[in-house]
C-alpha cells in the first residue's frame, strides 16, 4: 500500500444538488398534486358548478318579459349557494396539511414555510378561477331556452354585462382566497368553516335585520359586500337608495373583499413564520 488516494471518491460539498433543491415551482407542483389527489376536491368542484347552474335554471323558470331582470344577472344568480363551495375550497387547501399531519413533512422539506403558503395561494386562485368560469358556462347552457325569444339576452360586448360576468369570477376567487386565509390561520377545518360562514353570511344577515346607519356601514365593511361585483346597474341603484352606509360601487366593494383576503393571508403568514406549526 502506497497511501495513494487515486481511487478515493471526491469530497462532497454542503450545497444541495440542483435536482433536489427546493424551488418555488417544485413547491407549487407539490401543492397542486395534493389538491388534485383529494377526491373530495373534485366532488366539491362538481357540486359547486351544479349548485350555481341549478339555481340559475330554477330562477329562470320564473323570468317573464318586462320584469327587469338582465340575462347576466340570471347567469350569476346562483352565486349565493356557489360561494359556500368556493369558501370550502379555500379552507380545504388551507387546513388539509394540519388535519392529515403532513405539515411536518412539508415544512421539513420547505423550512422557510412561506413558499408553501404562497403556492397554496396560487393553487387556490387558479382552481377557483377555473371552477367559476365552468360554473358560468354551465349556467349559460342550462338557461338558453329561458333566454330565447322575449327572455333576457346576453350581449358580451355590453360593458355592464361583461362586468357582472367578470365580477362573478372575481368574487368567487376572492371568496376562495378568504377561505384559504381563514383555514391557514385557524388550521382546524370545522372551526375555519364556522368562522368563514359567520363572517361571509351570518353577520351580514343579522345586520340586515336591523338596518340603520351603523348596521349598514358595518355591512359595507364585511367581505360579503364584494357580491356587489355581480349586481347589475338597476340592483346597484336599489341598494344605494335603501342603504344608509357608504356607497362603494362594485369595484369598491370588491376592494373590501380583497383587503379581507389579503389581511387574513398576511396574518396566516405571520403565524406560520413566527410560531410553532404544531
Amino acid at each position: 500500500m502506497d497511501g495513494s488516494t487515486k481511487g478515493a471518491p471526491a469530497p462532497t460539498t454542503g450545497s444541495p444538488s440542483p435536482r433536489t433543491a427546493v424551488t418555488f415551482p417544485r413547491v407549487l407542483a407539490a401543492e397542486w398534486t395534493k389538491l388534485t389527489g383529494l377526491r373530495s376536491s373534485l366532488w366539491l368542484a362538481l357540486g359547486t358548478v351544479l349548485g350555481a347552474a341549478s339555481v340559475a335554471y330554477a330562477l329562470g323558470m320564473f323570468v317573464r318579459p318586462g320584469d327587469g331582470r338582465s340575462g347576466a344577472s340570471l347567469l350569476v344568480s346562483g352565486y349565493v349557494l356557489a360561494q359556500l363551495g368556493f369558501l370550502v375550497l379555500g379552507m380545504l387547501i388551507g387546513t388539509t396539511e394540519y388535519s392529515t399531519g403532513t405539515f411536518r413533512a412539508t415544512f421539513t422539506a420547505v423550512p422557510r414555510r412561506l413558499p408553501v403558503l404562497a403556492a397554496q395561494l396560487v393553487v387556490t386562485a387558479a382552481s377557483a378561477f377555473v371552477v367559476a368560469v365552468v360554473a358560468l358556462l354551465a349556467s349559460y347552457l342550462v338557461t338558453i331556452a329561458q333566454r330565447s325569444g322575449d327572455g333576457p339576452g346576453i350581449d358580451l360586448t355590453d360593458g355592464p354585462t361583461a362586468r357582472v360576468l367578470g365580477g362573478f369570477v372575481l368574487y368567487q376567487t376572492g371568496v376562495a382566497l378568504l377561505g384559504l386565509g381563514i383555514g391557514a390561520l385557524v388550521r382546524r377545518a370545522t372551526a375555519a368553516l364556522v368562522a368563514g360562514v359567520v363572517l361571509l353570511v351570518v353577520l351580514d344577515q343579522v345586520l340586515a335585520t336591523n338596518p340603520g346607519r351603523a348596521a349598514d356601514t358595518a355591512r359595507a365593511l364585511l367581505p360579503g359586500v364584494g357580491a356587489r361585483l355581480l349586481y347589475d346597474d338597476a340592483r346597484l341603484v336599489a341598494v344605494d337608495v335603501t342603504s344608509l352606509g357608504p356607497h362603494l360601487g362594485p369595484w369598491g366593494a370588491g376592494l373590501v373583499l380583497g383587503l379581507w383576503s389579503c389581511g387574513l393571508l398576511v396574518l396566516a403568514g405571520y403565524r406560520l413564520r413566527h410560531h410553532d406549526v404544531a
